[in-house]
C-alpha cells in the first residue's frame, strides 16, 4: 500500500509497474494507494471514533490542503472518546505520516489536547494516562535494581523485593540503582534514607 499526500505522486505509485524478461512480462504490479482523490477528508467527528484508521489516514493525505487544520482539530476531539492506548496509537501514527510538513507542528500541539482533555483539571484520562505512564517507568527501574542484585549473586528477601517492586518514587528508585552496584547487602539499599510510604 501507498500513502501520497501528492495527488501526482499518487496517480503514479497506482501504476501499472510490468516487470518484464525480453518480451515475456513476468508480473504486473498495481499498487493500492491511498491519496487525496481515493481517500475523502474528514467532515464528521464520528467518523473518528467510527474508523479511526480511515481518519488517520485521511488527515495524512490530506496534510497539505488548505482545510488541514480543521481536518486535525476534528480529529483531536474526536479522538477525546478513545481509551488512553487506542488514543496514543492512532495519534503517534498520524504524528509520524505527517512526517516534515507544517501540519505535524500543528498536530503536536493537538496531541496535549487528545492527551489531556482538560489540562490539570485531574480528569479520569488525564490521570489515567500520567499514573499508567509513571508506574510502567516505575517498574522498569524497580526490575532493574532487582536485576543488579540477582546478576552481582545477592540475596534478596522477601520484604526488600516487596519494598522495591512496589515502589512509585522514580527518585528513590534511582537512588537504589545507584547503589546496587555497590551495597553488599540488599538491606543496604534502605539503609540511611527514608523509608518510603507504604500504601494503606
Amino acid at each position: 500500500m501507498a500513502v501520497c499526500r501528492s495527488r501526482k505522486t499518487a496517480r503514479w505509485a497506482a501504476g501499472p509497474f510490468e516487470c518484464k524478461v525480453g518480451p515475456w512480462s513476468s508480473q504486473i504490479t498495481r499498487p493500492f494507494v491511498l491519496g487525496p482523490d481515493s481517500v475523502p477528508e474528514i467532515t464528521d467527528e464520528t467518523l473518528v471514533a467510527e474508523q479511526p484508521a480511515l481518519a488517520t489516514f485521511s488527515a495524512i493525505v490530506h496534510s497539505e490542503s488548505r482545510g488541514i487544520d480543521a481536518i486535525l482539530n476534528l480529529l483531536a476531539h474526536g479522538m477525546r472518546s478513545f481509551d488512553v492506548a487506542t488514543a496514543k496509537y492512532w495519534s503517534e501514527m498520524l504524528e509520524v505520516g505527517l512526517a516534515n510538513t507544517p501540519a505535524r507542528d500543528r498536530w503536536r500541539e493537538l496531541e496535549k489536547v487528545v492527551i489531556s482533555y482538560f489540562p490539570g483539571r485531574g480528569t479520569v484520562f488525564e490521570e489515567a494516562y500520567y499514573d499508567g505512564e509513571a508506574k510502567g517507568k516505575a517498574a522498569g527501574k524497580a526490575e532493574g535494581v532487582l536485576r543488579v542484585l540477582e546478576v552481582r549473586g545477592l540475596a534478596v528477601s522477601d520484604d526488600a523485593r516487596t519494598r522495591v517492586s512496589d515502589c512509585t518514587d522514580l527518585d528513590r528508585l534511582d537512588g537504589w540503582l545507584d547503589r546496587a552496584g555497590t551495597v553488599q547487602r540488599a538491606e543496604e539499599l534502605f539503609e540511611g534514607m527514608p523509608e518510603e510510604p507504604r500504601s494503606e
